[in-house]
């Protein structure tokens, strides 16, 4: 037999670059729901969405005290009942258990989206599969997997006065906070201040800008960890935390 050439393939997988933390995944919620605690203040109207967001209550400081709304109509929300004593009637959009704090207030569904459209509530905290330079959220479907709908998102995003997104950084290695969106969006360009684990960021017209740092990561690797170009501000600080 002749001799044979041969051809030799060699396939580079590119990954992202890992970004380590001493923190584990309830450290992360932990550092993240803190600092957004920080933002609020003494009687505003609050909605918080499903998951990480319904841990701020627990870190806000002792003299701000928060009205609590619910889109499915009850203004007063009041912390998670104790196992065994929740009450079937009283529970969140996300079906949930919930209680009332003294001189809450039950309503309609209607009623409640008229307070959320009317503009009556200070701000929504929601977290977020995508967040793009421009403050569009993405944050109710993947396509192909099955969804309930977008809910009262849509209407929180574009009647609260300010929306926070409280999330983590990085999803599976990959940065959440995009030059552009690539999931279907939730709303465009209503998206204020984004709080992770690795810092806080204002939406701006110029784009994100960086104004505190978790002491745990430097500059660039936030910036690695995030597609779009950061802004870093000039008086960049240390990420401040609130404790109760």
């Amino acid at each position: 037999m002749g001799n044979r050439s041969r051809c030799c393939f060699i396939f580079f997988l590119h990954l992202p670059p890992k970004i380590y933390t001493n923190m584990d995944k309830n450290e992360v919620r932990e550092v993240i729901a803190k600092r957004v605690a920080k933002e609020l203040k003494n009687g505003n109207v609050v909605n918080l969405g499903i998951g990480l967001p319904t841990l701020v209550p627990n870190y806000l400081p002792h003299d701000v005290e928060l009205v609590l709304q619910s889109e499915n109509g009850l203004l007063g929300v009041g912390p998670t009942p104790e196992a065994g004593k929740e009450e079937a009637h009283l529970v969140n959009a996300g079906g949930g258990y919930i209680t009332a704090r003294p001189g809450a207030s039950a309503f309609s569904s209607a009623q409640s989206f008229a307070i959320i459209r009317g503009g009556h509530v200070d701000a929504t905290i929601l977290g977020a599969m995508q967040v793009d330079e421009n403050g569009d959220l993405a944050n109710w479907m993947i396509p192909g997997k099955l969804t309930p709908g977008m809910g009262g998102a849509m209407d929180l995003l574009v009647g609260a006065k300010h929306v926070i997104v409280a999330m983590e950084h990085m999803a599976k290695g990959a940065p959440k906070i995009l030059k552009k969106c690539t999931l279907p969006l939730t709303a465009k360009g209503q998206v204020n201040l984004i709080i992770t684990e690795m810092g806080v960021m204002e939406i701006t017209p110029q784009g994100i800008v960086l104004k505190e740092i978790h002491p745990e990561f430097s500059v660039d690797e936030v910036q690695t960890a995030t597609e779009a170009t950061l802004i870093i501000s000039p008086k960049l600080k240390s990420m401040a935390f609130s404790f109760t």
